[in-house]
Order: structure tokens, then sequence, then C-alpha cells
């Protein structure tokens, strides 16, 4: 990981950070004036942006040609694996069964010299016109849940189907991420636009409470990542 302070550097000397997450990317507002920046957004509903001063950010689309169906973590896990960082890549996208990735160009030729397969399956890279998924946005599954508490723990024993003991032992072994950090305290109150991930269960935003029942529970949105 970059870090914040090295995010800022490359802002003022470059004109661009690298990519930000979400978390990374409040952090780093914090420390700025308004108009010392603009965010570039690579397609619509980017997860991963950079912030830059003047000009658009150079950034690099790849579609990833491979014969055989693999899931997202299959590419995240590829692409880790060469020892690239989370900062020098942008999101990973699937769409009907089309595999895309952004990527900063200053690892360009590692890139295309290294990324050769995905689990055990050999894969071609085409590089693409940036604006190819500039118009795209992300498809979701709309969850309703009722929970007694937005806590956490909660909600995913809900989405899980199984008890609050069950989700510490995840917590335990990291199989929970929350805004892209381990989570450390299952009892942490959900905000809207949180976001989760679930190790073999799924990424989820939290949409906020829709209403209290009579019962004194909470009917919650949740959106799935599809």
């Amino acid at each position: 990981m970059y870090g914040i302070q090295k995010n800022l550097n490359r802002l003022y000397t470059t004109g661009s950070t690298f990519f930000l997450d979400p978390k990374d990317l409040m952090s780093i507002k914090g420390k700025l004036k308004k108009n010392e920046y603009n965010i570039y957004y690579p397609y619509k509903d980017s997860e991963k942006v950079i912030l830059y001063k003047n000009n658009n950010p150079e950034v690099l689309l790849y579609e990833i040609i491979i014969k055989v169906p693999v899931r997202h973590q299959d590419i995240l896990g590829s692409i880790y694996s060469l020892g690239i960082d989370s900062e020098l890549f942008g999101d990973v996208l699937i769409i009907d069964n089309h595999y895309y990735v952004y990527i900063l160009p200053i690892v360009r030729n590692y890139f295309e010299s290294n990324f050769l397969m995905v689990k055990n399956s050999h894969i071609e890279l085409k590089e693409l016109d940036i604006d190819f998924l500039k118009d795209y946005e992300r498809s979701y599954e709309k969850i309703e849940l009722i929970v007694s508490s937005n806590r956490i723990d909660t909600v995913i024993s809900s989405i899980c189907h199984t008890n609050r003991n069950n989700i510490t032992d995840m917590i335990k072994k990291r199989e929970i991420l929350l805004n892209h950090d381990f989570l450390k305290n299952s009892s942490y109150k959900l905000k809207d636009n949180d976001t989760f991930s679930i190790k073999r269960v799924g990424k989820y935003k939290f949409n906020g409470i829709i209403k209290n029942t009579k019962s004194n529970h909470f009917i919650i949105e949740v959106l799935k990542y599809l």
C-alpha cells in the first residue's frame, strides 16, 4: 500500500494520485481543499478512482480473454500474485461473461508480460479504448432483510443464515472486509453506502434502513454486487 502521504505527494508532483479505494479517497479529500482536485471516474459507478489537478490521468483498459468462466476473486488473486499493488490497478469488472481491468501505464509492460493465466487457464489481453465502458453502471441484486439491528454481525448473520458466534469466528479468520479493511468490530453499525465482503459469499453495499416494524425490528436494504 502506498499510503495517504505518498498519494498526496504524487498528486502535487505529477498531478494525479494512484487508484484510490473509497476509504483512501475520503482520507485524502479530508486533507485537501475542494478546489485542489478533481475526481476521475473510469466509468460511471467506479469504486476505485483517481484524484487529479488539471488534465485527466492516463489510464489503460484491458479485456481479459479466457475460454472458461472465472470469478472476480480469481482474477484479483492472479493479479495480486504478480506482486502488483492494489493502487496500480482499478476495478475488475465482469459484464456478460466478459472480463475487464483498469491499470496505470507505469505497470503496462510488466502487466502485459506477466499476467498470462487466471487460475489454471491461459489468458490473452486486449487493450481497449479507455471510453469503452464509460457509460457502464454496475448491476446489483436488491435484498430486503428484517433484522433486530443494523449491527454488521446481525446483518451478515441474516445474509448467511447463521448465528453471530459464527460471524465472530469469521472475523477472527479475516473472512470479512468492511470498506476495504478487515472487520475488527462485530458491533459496528452499518451506515448508508458502507460496503462489506464475505469470503465465499459475495460483496454487498448497505443501502439503509427502509422502515421500522411493529415489533421494533428494522427492514433494511442491501445491494449484492453481481
